[in-house]
Parts: structure tokens; sequence; C-alpha cells
């Protein structure tokens, strides 16, 4: 992707009806209205997510039925014109952190640790999984997951790229920075062996401007075809305010300049509320005893935040911007991981449950009727150190250049 090519608007893809549980509970018939409703908006990229025990049931078996579903999927997309990205070892989501009875360890859950459920452990694990970056078993597994899938649908037309993760830090974090990229560079490697002609990225999202969590920017560029950045400015400190139009941008930039290229901004967005109201903050408890402080948005609120964000990150020089996330979730799964306990995760939709679309979904229909085409970057963020001295303390280093960013 250069100067002058599309801007690439894609959305964040689970289910209405099935969330997380749709590759247990397949529906052609619901992915096929689904993926009209999204094409009809304008949208022409797809990120979905490969459950991992759906996937792999067992270290040494990819599911047939599982496998046979994702080219239904595929063809479904080739006939809508959308473009897929299937990302692997999900692995952590909104929230809590997925994992199949194969992966668990021995080791005890930890304070602080994230809930690990799976589709019928809704309760969370008493134990953590095994680090998925060291242990040989599970990286032979990963990489049979790898060649199989990729190997697969190598030639469907609906393919677009391969992703290694959706925030693989809260999933398992690497021991260090070395592991992590050398792990990352194998996947990618095991990847190319079976199919060298589409891109591969892997999804990282704040943390790792925040710190080094085994998975730097600076480093993860080198092995990767794509640099990607997730943000939310209803979650983040540095943010002015739960719906700072310029947190987004900037964290684009800063990633931009420690990667040394263009990004494609795979995650942003806001949730709302049912039934809708003025914004809000409210205390929600969590599994394991804690409040979370949870921002929720008025439509109209979401819609102006949208709004302000794509043009921005166009200006940025981004390469495209996908959106979190297709749905709000049906009530009856309400009662399951992540709507049980995470309430804010069931609205973050660019369409309500019932289908229809909210105010935010109609502000990027808007956004991409303006035909945006990727562009030089009009602003940039200038690094005044290295990126081993940036790690250092990223954190005042952030706050400084968010202050000399300003606002656009």
């Amino acid at each position: 992707m250069s100067i002058g090519d599309p801007f690439l608007m894609g959305i964040n893809y689970w289910p209405r009806k099935k969330a997380m549980y749709w590759w247990s509970d397949f529906d052609a018939g619901e992915v096929r209205e689904e993926f009209s409703m999204i094409a009809e908006l304008g949208l022409t990229h797809v990120r979905l997510f490969l459950l991992w025990e759906s996937f792999q049931p067992a270290p040494t078996r990819i599911d047939s039925r599982a496998l046979g579903d994702l080219r239904t999927v595929c063809d479904i997309a080739a006939e809508r014109g959308l473009k897929l990205q299937p990302t692997f070892f999900t692995g952590h989501m909104s929230g809590p952190n997925w994992a199949p009875d194969w992966l668990l360890s021995k080791n005890p859950i930890q304070p602080g640790d994230r809930q690990v459920v799976s589709l019928t452990r809704n309760s969370g694990s008493p134990t953590q999984i095994h680090n998925v970056y060291t242990e040989p078993f599970v990286i032979d597994a990963q990489d049979l997951q790898l060649r199989t899938v990729c190997g697969e649908l190598k030639d469907h037309p609906a393919i677009w790229a391969w992703s290694l993760g959706n925030e693989p830090d809260l999933f398992c974090r690497p021991p260090d920075a070395q592991t992590g990229t050398k792990w990352v560079a194998d996947r990618i490697a095991t990847i190319k062996s079976v199919d060298p002609h589409h891109p591969a990225l892997i999804g990282l999202h704040s943390a790792s401007l925040d710190g080094d969590v085994g998975l730097r920017v600076d480093r993860i560029a080198k092995v990767t075809d794509i640099s990607v950045m997730h943000g939310y400015s209803i979650y983040h400190p540095l943010a002015r305010k739960p719906l700072d139009v310029d947190y987004v941008p900037f964290t684009c930039a800063l990633t931009a300049a420690l990667a040394g290229r263009a990004v494609l901004y795979e995650e942003f967005g806001v949730n709302t509320q049912w039934p809708d109201g003025p914004s809000r903050w409210t205390d929600l408890p969590m599994w394991d005893g804690t409040v979370r402080r949870s921002f929720f948005a008025s439509e109209s609120d979401a819609a102006e935040y949208y709004a302000g964000v794509l043009p921005r990150l166009h200006r940025m020089g981004a390469l495209g911007a996908f959106c979190w996330c297709f749905p709000d979730y049906d009530s009856s799964l309400w009662n399951r991981p992540p709507c049980d306990l995470q309430l804010y995760e069931r609205f973050f939709g660019l369409w309500r449950a019932d289908g229809s679309l909210k105010p935010m979904g109609k502000a990027v229909g808007d956004f991409i009727k303006t035909g945006p085409r990727v562009q030089e970057a009009e602003r940039t963020v200038t690094l005044a150190v290295s990126a081993d001295a940036f790690y250092k303390d990223p954190a005042a280093y952030n706050r400084m250049m968010y202050e000399r960013f300003g606002k656009m």
C-alpha cells in the first residue's frame, strides 16, 4: 500500500447473535446477511477471529468442520466483494482470555490475571495458560494451525492478510522483547512457507506504546509486512477526555515514528448505551471482585467521535481504519462471557442488535463516501530519543509528545 491507494475501511466482526460462539454454532445465512450489511455501508475489509478452541480442539488436530466453515465465510465475502483478515490464536478478546483446555497449565491464577474462559468454562479457569511464546508443544501447535489454515486458503480471492493475534500481550507476555520478536518472526516464516504472497502482521495495541511488554513496535515492524495499532480514548489516561478525538491520531503518528512506516489503525471505537441516553460514567463489578469505572457514550456523542477521528487518521497518513466493531450483541448473549461482566462490550457496534444502523455507523458511511485515499501525513510525531531510550520511560515521553502534539 502506498500514497494514492484507497484508504482501507474495515470492520472487526463477530455475529450479533453468536459473538465468540459462532464457530461452534455456525450459520452461513447469518454471515451472508451481515456481510451484506457491511458491504452496503461501503466497508471493504473484515477482520475476523479464529477462536483457538474452535479451530484446534487438541494441539495436534485442526477441526475440519471449522476449517470448512471458514472457507464458506471466505466464499460469502468474495460474493460480497469483501476482503478478509483472519486472526489466529484468539486468545484475548473483549475482556476475558479464551483458551482451550489443553492450553491450561498447572500454575494457579494470580491476583491481577485476566479471567480465562472457554465456550463452556464461563466462570473462568483456576489456572493460568502455558506461555505461548516459549512452550515447545504450544509452538508446534501454532505452526500446525498456521500451515493448515494458510495452506488451505492461500489462493482464495477473499484473503488479503493474515494476523498472528489480537493484543497478544494481554493473553500472555513474552519474557522479553527478544523472545517476542523471535516468536513473531518465526511464525511469520511459517506462514510464508505456505503462502508467500499475502501480508502477515500482528495486532499490537497501546500497551506496546506504554511500555516494553515483549512486543515492541520498532522491533515487530522489522519482521512483519504491515504495522498496526489499536487505541481507545475511553480507556487511556493519556486522553484528555473520554471522547478525545486527537488521542487515536496521536498514537497512529507515534506508532509510525517507532515503526518507520505508515500504519493501519486496526481498532478504535466507543461503546454506547441501551436505551440511549446522555453520556455517563458508571462503576461495574468485575469477575475478580474489583470494580471498573466505565464510560458509556450517547449515540450522538459516539457519532461525533467517529466523525472526528476518521478524517484525522486519514490526515495522519494512515493506511486505513478498522472500526470496533460490527454489532451490538443480542440480549440472549448477556449472561455469557464477555457480555455478562463487561457490560460495555454489549454496545460497541456500528449496528444495533436488531440490525439497525446507529448514528456512528452513518458517520462511517459518510466518511467512506468522500472516497479517501492514502496521503502523506500532514503531521508527524518526532522521537527525540532512540527507540531503546524511549522504552526506558515511555510514559514520560508520551506525555511530553502528546502535549506538543496539541489538537488537530
